[in-house]
């Protein structure tokens, strides 16, 4: 799982660059429209978590604890969540969030995973 944490947290700093500009946009087009909706504003947090999700995926690619998955797990759900729920006219909002989606559900199932490993190792009988 250390070259999904690396592909997945390059590609969430590189994909932040994009979701700021987009936020920026769909912000600037929601304040001129006057339509009441924070699409734009929830897209700007949804890039923020993103990149620290990536940040915290890089540096904890090898480390052999949990932490930093529970990490990704919280960031990248929180993340998530604000931009399934707010992304009203910009709707590549949703994209985003399934990416952050992605990146939870991984980081879980890389839990899982290393904890039927860590499970295997001590079941060894000793020689």
């Amino acid at each position: 799982m250390k070259v999904w944490k690396l592909v997945s947290g390059i590609l969430s700093m590189i994909f932040f660059v994009i979701v700021v500009f987009q936020s920026c946009a769909a912000g600037l087009s929601n304040a001129l429209e006057k339509n009441g909706e924070v699409s734009g504003s929830a897209g700007i947090i949804v890039a923020v978590f993103m990149l620290a999700g990536g940040i915290v995926s890089v540096a904890t690619r090898k480390s052999q604890g949990k932490g930093g998955n529970i990490a990704l797990i919280i960031l990248f759900s929180i993340a998530a969540l604000i931009g399934f729920t707010n992304y009203g006219s910009y709707s590549d909002l949703a994209i985003w969030s399934g990416w952050c989606l992605i990146n939870a559900a991984l980081a879980v199932v890389t839990i899982i995973t290393g904890k039927k490993k860590n499970n295997a190792d001590e079941v060894k009988p000793e020689e």
